[in-house]
């Protein structure tokens, strides 16, 4: 499942990056729950949380089946 959510986030860190931002993947629980990091414009964007759960966490769980949650850390 994590090399499924690593090609994910490839295909949607593209979106981000044409803004000046980006995705890490920092990991993928037992339980179906991602840990990424936003970066560079992400960060401070004000706009962060809508990009996470209407961005990075719809195309992830569309992508991986068993996907629980999206969560961003520090």
């Amino acid at each position: 499942m994590k090399e499924d959510v690593r090609k994910a986030i490839e295909e949607v860190r593209i979106h981000l990056q044409a803004d000046g931002g980006d995705v890490e993947l920092v990991d993928v629980t037992e339980d179906g729950v991602v840990k990424v990091r936003l970066l560079g414009a992400c960060e401070g964007c004000p706009m962060r949380q809508m990009t996470l759960t209407r961005g990075v966490s719809q195309f992830i769980k569309r992508k991986v089946p068993g996907i629980k949650d999206v969560q961003a850390v520090p």
